[in-house]
């Protein structure tokens, strides 16, 4: 007779199944990491003991309590399983039974995860990201803009912005083959700014092997797939997409990208009222009425 082979368990499962023989401390820890999946994915051993209340050993130790070598594999795991297969409907499935199921419930749902994304951008550690990516930025030659799916629209949005401030920018928002022609041009002097998730997709895959030849940094804009190519990529703003498994919203990103143009405007003042001062002239080439507006450089 042939044995059936059991399915594995899930990382909730595997955690709850060894919650009653942790002490209390542990026990606090292990339903921070089933509740708290985004923030232990983007957090130090250091962030997750003081926002479940612990100790840095108490997190260590609740991590191989469980089962794994050690906080990093736990990570590896529950990364695995968030980059796995649940489909887009049951992501939205999820997402909709945490609403009161009307309009009102749905508004009041995401504007409290958005605030929960804005708790994490207020961070000192993304705070200095944010600064160190500000200097890549601003000092490259040109900027390319990557993004693919919803993300590409942010791309695009992106190089627009930084083009209006006199920083020369190209969006790499096409997949496929048409994403070689964008990548043609680029070069040492150049950065990449990446918006990108796991899985590992084959563009993301050819962009950091385009930039690593062509010795150009890449700034990460993503909330799980810094572990996969952290060895690729100069810089890593981990900006979660809402809660695991769920809806992915990219409000915090867009908050960020608007920070990034706010922040290299202020770097490349001059640069950025001369450009808007052009764009203004040419507005008003094509239409008579923008001839009276403009803008004013503040000392």
């Amino acid at each position: 007779m042939t044995t059936a082979i059991q399915p594995q368990a899930t990382f909730d499962a595997q955690i709850l199944a060894a919650l009653e023989k942790l002490a209390p401390a542990e026990q606090r820890v292990a339903r921070f990491f089933v509740d708290q999946k985004q923030a232990v994915l983007l957090s130090s051993a250091a962030q997750i003991a003081e926002l479940a209340g612990a100790s840095d050993a108490t997190v260590v130790r609740t991590a191989r309590a469980l089962g794994f070598e050690s906080l990093s594999a736990l990570r590896a795991a529950l990364l695995s399983e968030l980059t796995g297969t649940p489909s887009p409907g049951n992501r939205l499935e999820r997402t909709l039974a945490e609403t009161d199921g009307d309009a009102a419930g749905a508004l009041h749902h995401v504007i409290g995860i958005h605030e929960s994304v804005l708790d994490v951008l207020r961070r000192p550690e993304i705070a200095a990201s944010f600064e160190r990516a500000i200097d890549i930025l601003a000092g490259a030659t040109r900027r390319y803009v990557f993004g693919i799916g919803p993300s590409g629209a942010m791309a695009d949005y992106a190089s627009l912005q930084f083009n209006r401030i006199g920083l020369p920018t190209s969006a790499l928002s096409a997949s496929g083959v048409a994403l070689a022609d964008r990548l043609l041009w680029l070069s040492k002097g150049d950065t990449v700014l990446m918006m990108a998730y796991a899985p590992l997709y084959r563009e993301v895959e050819v962009v950091l092997d385009q930039a690593n030849r062509h010795d150009v940094p890449v700034i990460l804009i993503s909330d799980n797939l810094g572990p996969l190519v952290a060895d690729k990529v100069m810089e890593i703003i981990p900006v979660p997409r809402g809660k695991a498994d769920h809806l992915a919203m990219h409000g915090g990103t867009m908050v960020l990208i608007e920070a990034m143009i706010v922040g290299l405007a202020g770097r490349c003042r001059e640069t950025a009222f001369d450009s808007l001062d052009q764009l203004s002239v040419l507005r008003g080439s094509i239409d008579k009425a923008w001839s009276k507006r403009g803008t004013k450089k503040k000392k």
